[in-house]
């Protein structure tokens, strides 16, 4: 494989994401180069440190505060879940 397959699949590598044999193809590629090395161990690192910090939890309200953040810059995105109903306008009922 080329070095461009390799640098691709470090993210897939730093999430323990790859099957046994091609994780071991990329340790034995990452052995002659040095920049493929630190890349997958640095973000193999901030990964594991980001799934072992319980201290920040990701609330419902994080999720649409970032999806607006997101919306608000252009972005046309589209979930696969409906707009949760708290983001709906409330409105009073007449009898």
């Amino acid at each position: 494989m080329s070095n461009d397959i390799y640098e691709k699949l470090v993210d897939l590598y730093a999430g323990r994401e790859l099957p046994s044999e091609l994780d071991e193809t990329l340790h034995q590629a990452a052995q002659t180069d040095p920049a493929l090395h630190r890349d997958m161990q640095t973000m193999r690192t901030t990964v594991d440190a980001l799934r072992n910090d319980t201290s920040v939890s990701f609330t419902e309200e994080s999720y649409q505060r970032i999806l607006m953040k997101v919306y608000a810059k252009g972005a046309d995105i589209q979930t696969r879940s409906q707009a949760p109903a708290h983001l709906q306008y409330q409105l009073p009922m007449q009898g």
